[in-house]
């Protein structure tokens, strides 16, 4: 039985998707892993800030070239597993190794059925190369024809392949030459047809298993993503544990608290800022005889994060926000063009986790000049995954200066390319009699060139550098993160943006609240304080989104 993201049964504990807290943006992503779509489809998922590619690999080998899945799968495992690998962002609002485990159980499925498909290469291919040689010239040929739009290429094309069956039938009748070798023709000719029959029903039994994982996923859970290859059965088994290892560093490198700003694509993994307000006002004695007393911007951080708690509890029972997650971030400034990050180290950093002295010293110290900064951050991840808000409060002292500076971040839904479902193969023809009526017939799910390209690539599985190289790859958009590389922006869905409006104008209040009951309590005069609180609590309440990471200047 599964709970909870672990099989209990008897024996090996493999790790499990589906389970308990998943989300409806996890399982969109990981959905990708297990389609069967053109890989250019996901060049629709771009972005303003965020960019994937598809490398084209060699001209003469565009039957090498992979599907979505195929290059999803292999590029995300590479990215987020691969040894070596650069620093990964945050993936908010979503569990990056679920994915990451769909996308090796993807894989484990298409390496079972491509040794299958590898098997009958040899019997019914490489045994009879002459002929297997000849087919798939014929098939590039069609392929590289049915390219062209124009319908009298892809006429071409099935006549050639036509003209090619006819040339074989009339090989096998009349044989110009005699004895062994011309059994062997006869068999060069009809073994690579008998083996493609054969390929084709390996393939129509592992796309129908890929998209019933692929629909299971979008409706909400359906098959469990089952990795036993991440489970190390005895000490020696090296692969297994470093694939352990990898599942556990991407885990907590998850929940590390630091994040990295980018100039205009805003904070990695939570956004673009849309909105920004400053409060910024002078520390004077509210008793002209005394000295306010000395405290730092750590106190004020510290009583407005005790007040953020609060902000699910109010006068009147009407729902009102969910449960937040408040965090201290360590927010380092990077250039927006950088394709890698470098996180903070030393013995300051333990599991990815700044520790808290680091991060009190941050807040009061690096305020001004070159050096990470502090944000007080308040989250909340609604719509299954598919919204994450962010509030983010950093407070400094600059001479006499207070200021308390809120910004709002917010993240969008996973681009609609990954929440499509499978749909079925299909063509219109014209009924026999009825001529001026149509039908709709269902075509197979495998057709005959994807049949070719499957057995073709399976022998070359083993090594993938070798079909990177002849059929192209997907390249992800660095810095790498799941969820912002994906997402769209959340402003043309009305109830999203009225969710991210709507959180700033409470927290901007308890934040302003909680500030000046600190100034209060240390002899400050907080009546700037509380005419500039009130004219920005007046004007968030018509908050509007903008860009505004992105200066006129």
């Amino acid at each position: 039985m599964a709970n909870d993201g672990f099989d209990f049964s008897p024996g090996a504990q493999v790790p499990l998707s589906g389970a308990a807290g998943q989300t409806a943006a996890t399982f969109a992503l990981a959905s990708a892993a297990y389609r069967d779509s053109p890989v250019d489809a996901i060049l629709d998922a771009n972005s303003e800030w965020h960019q994937s590619s598809v490398s084209p690999g060699r001209k003469w080998a565009s039957i090498f070239k992979p599907n979505l899945g195929e290059a999803f799968a292999r590029a995300v495992q590479v990215r987020m597993l691969g040894g070596g690998r650069s620093p990964l962002i945050q993936s908010f609002g979503t569990e990056p190794q679920v994915v990451v485990e769909h996308c090796l159980a993807a894989n484990r499925i298409r390496k079972e059925r491509d040794s299958w498909l590898t098997a009958v290469m040899v019997l019914t291919g490489l045994i009879f190369l002459p002929g297997l040689l000849v087919w798939l010239l014929v098939f590039q040929i069609r392929r590289s024809v049915a390219k062209v739009t124009d319908k009298r290429a892809g006429a071409l094309a099935t006549t050639l392949l036509i003209a090619m069956g006819g040339l074989a039938v009339l090989f096998l009748i009349k044989m110009p030459f005699a004895g062994f070798w011309a059994w062997y023709a006869r068999a060069a000719i009809v073994a690579p047809v008998l083996g493609w029959l054969w390929a084709k029903q390996i393939s129509e039994r592992t796309a129908h298993d890929l998209r019933e994982r692929w629909s299971g996923l979008l409706a909400g859970g359906g098959i469990g993503a089952k990795i036993p290859e991440a489970v190390p059965g005895s000490p020696g088994e090296t692969s297994a544990e470093a694939l352990r290892q990898g599942l556990a560093r991407l885990g907590a490198e998850q929940q590390s608290n630091s994040v990295f700003y980018a100039g205009p694509k805003g904070i990695l993994g939570m956004g673009t800022r849309w909105g920004s307000w400053q409060l910024a006002e002078d520390l004077v004695s509210a008793d002209p005889t005394k000295e306010i007393h000395p405290f730092r911007s750590w106190d004020v951080i510290r009583s407005i994060h005790d007040q953020l708690r609060m902000l699910e509890r109010g006068p009147l029972n009407t729902g009102g926000f969910p449960a937040p997650s408040i965090k201290h971030w360590v927010v380092t400034p990077i250039n927006e063009n950088a394709k890698s990050v470098s996180r903070p180290g030393g013995t300051d950093v333990d599991a990815y986790q700044v520790k808290t002295h680091a991060i009190q010293d941050i807040c009061n110290k690096q305020q001004f000049g070159s050096g990470d900064r502090h944000y007080l951050g308040v989250q909340w991840t609604l719509w299954d995954g598919q919204l994450v808000i962010t509030m983010l409060i950093t407070v400094t002292v600059l001479h006499e200066t207070l200021r308390i500076e809120v910004t709002g971040h917010a993240l969008g839904p996973v681009h609609s390319l990954f929440t499509s479902g499978p749909a079925a193969k299909t063509k219109t023809v014209p009924k026999t009699v009825r001529f001026w009526e149509t039908k709709t017939q269902k075509l197979p799910l495998v057709d005959a060139d994807e049949v070719v390209r499957l057995a073709v690539r399976a022998p070359f599985t083993w090594y993938p550098p070798i079909l990177d190289w002849l059929g192209g790859k997907l390249t992800l958009p660095e810095p790498f993160g799941l969820r912002h590389a994906w997402a769209a922006k959340p402003w043309r869905h009305r109830f999203m943006a009225d969710d991210a409006l709507r959180a700033a104008t409470p927290v901007l209040r308890v934040v302003h609240a909680a500030a000046i009951r600190v100034l209060n309590d240390n002899g400050v005069n907080t009546e700037k304080f509380g005419n500039r609180s009130s004219a920005l609590s007046g004007a968030v309440q018509d908050a509007s989104p903008g860009k505004a990471d992105l200066y006129d200047a």
